[in-house]
């Protein structure tokens, strides 16, 4: 919904996701496959740019592949019951929120108009994935992140959903567990190098 891409479709493995963006043309996801199942999915995988990843430590999932494959940077899956509160733009900042098609966009803008910081949610009934969240250098560590959040949050709410679900990075992390979410896995991946034959 977030990404705009073909809904997954089910495998024995997990999902298959058409993400058909050059740096990850396709990801499979597994879900609760076992060690020889994913041994077995690695080996029929050939094309550049393809992504495997499961909710296991990187660890545990690293004897599975070659030398063709390399590690992605390691991510969380995170949750949370959403609940509004209220948040401010900081002084010179301004607000937009934008929601169509199961899509809700929020973006911040400096003084000049230049941007600030973003991030998006997928609606799904009662449950939306916060994504893509980016606060640009310039303009860290001053709540903007928080603001994005909230935000994105209220939106949520207000078309029915009752449950956040996102994939976070090492360094966001520590921003949504300050208000609130928690790890419920580790989310780490392989992907087939550009220039595997």
């Amino acid at each position: 919904m977030s990404r705009r891409v073909p809904a997954p479709v089910d495998v024995p493995w997990g999902l298959r996701v058409d993400v058909g963006h050059p740096a990850q043309v396709v990801r499979h996801v597994l879900l609760g496959a076992d060690a020889a199942t994913a041994r077995g999915l690695v080996r029929t995988l050939g094309e550049p740019t393809t992504c495997v990843k499961a909710f296991l430590p990187q660890g545990d999932m690293e004897p599975w592949f070659t030398s063709a494959w390399e590690p992605v940077d390691p991510c969380f899956l995170m949750a949370v019951d959403l609940r509004p509160a209220p948040v401010r733009a900081p002084d010179g900042y301004t607000v937009t929120v934008e929601c169509a098609g199961g899509l809700a966009s929020v973006r911040v803008l400096g003084a000049d108009g230049e941007p600030a910081a973003a991030g998006q949610a997928g609606l799904t009934g009662g449950a939306c994935v916060f994504d893509q969240i980016v606060t640009e250098p310039a303009h860290q560590r001053l709540g903007l992140g928080t603001l994005v959040m909230g935000t994105l949050t209220e939106a949520a709410v207000e078309r029915g959903a009752a449950t956040g679900v996102l994939g976070a990075t090492v360094q966001g992390r520590a921003l949504y567990e300050a208000l609130g979410w928690k790890v419920l896995s580790p989310l780490n991946g392989f992907v087939r190098k550009p220039d595997a034959a």
